[in-house]
């Protein structure tokens, strides 16, 4: 009799937490699923190619996100020049030279405390670092700098991660071959792990297209349309910061909406992108 009312207690009990976990999932799919219906639902309709491909004009009253689309490519790709180096610099140092496992540690410990750090205090120490300290301005520049170190522990655990599923018996094959430490990981590691790579550029550019926060204080405000070198000395508006610009501070709610269609969709194409790049290339590790 007691053992029957506690299989019927944990038979209760397990039921209890399959249904929580069912509803759990529920509630959080349909947010989800509201969440992007409503901002494609709102944001859609005002999406036009005049809106894509002109520049602001305050004496016609005419609204362009043109320079926010080249400031925000600008900013991709002054932060990915930096940050692609440093943190697969790193991630290699860290799995293939480094000896002290104290310090290797240590390093982890401390780009796990990164990227923990919420991105307003990013823009804080970004400001007083890059804009007056080193005295760039607010320039986009100023805001790629403080993008790399949030984006850092990204590039850098995903490369670590990748890095540490290769075999080692690859590494003591090249070894046998004759091949030197560092032949070693540029001809047979590095390839092997391109997928990680490739996963964690590809993920930093989805947080640098959603930024906001740290880039307020850094990158400024500016519609004005810059060529690349020009663009990135100057103060400049992003999408993300475009969208808080027209919703918050000049009430045009319509385009803010479709700027938030718009990311919304590069942020589809960019998990799309790296779900895509990391199944090719394990296929083609496994073939």
């Amino acid at each position: 009799m007691e053992m029957k009312k506690k299989r019927t207690g944990r038979f209760i009990y397990g039921a209890m937490l399959h249904f929580l976990m069912i509803a759990s999932a529920g509630i959080t799919t349909i947010l989800v699923i509201f969440m992007i219906i409503y901002v494609l639902w709102k944001g859609i309709p005002y999406v036009t190619w005049e809106l894509l491909s002109t520049k602001p004009s305050y004496l016609s009253g005419k609204i362009g996100i043109l320079p926010d689309i080249l400031n925000t490519v600008y900013l991709i790709l002054a932060t990915l020049v930096v940050l692609l180096p440093l943190g697969v610099g790193a991630a290699v140092y860290l799995t293939e030279y480094a000896k002290n496992k104290k310090m290797v540690e240590l390093i982890e410990y401390a780009a796990e405390t990164l990227s923990g750090i919420p991105s307003i205090i990013y823009g804080l120490v970004g400001m007083l670092l890059f804009c007056q300290f080193l005295n760039l301005q607010k320039s986009l520049i100023a805001g790629a700098c403080t993008l790399v170190i949030m984006n850092l522990p990204t590039v850098m655990r995903t490369t670590q991660e990748s890095l540490k599923t290769v075999p080692q018996g690859y590494r003591e094959g090249a070894f046998g071959l004759g091949a030197g430490k560092w032949h070693m990981i540029r001809t047979v590691v590095l390839p092997e792990c391109m997928d990680g790579i490739i996963t964690g550029c590809i993920l930093s550019v989805g947080r640098i297209l959603g930024e906001s926060a740290a880039l307020l204080f850094t990158a400024g405000f500016a519609h004005a349309l810059n060529g690349l070198f020009d663009g990135l000395t100057s103060s400049g508006a992003t999408l993300t910061v475009a969208l808080y610009v027209y919703a918050k501070e000049e009430g045009e709610f319509e385009v803010a909406f479709a700027i938030a269609a718009i990311l919304m969709i590069l942020t589809f194409a960019m998990n799309l992108i790296a779900d895509l790049t990391g199944k090719y290339f394990e296929k083609r590790r496994n073939t």
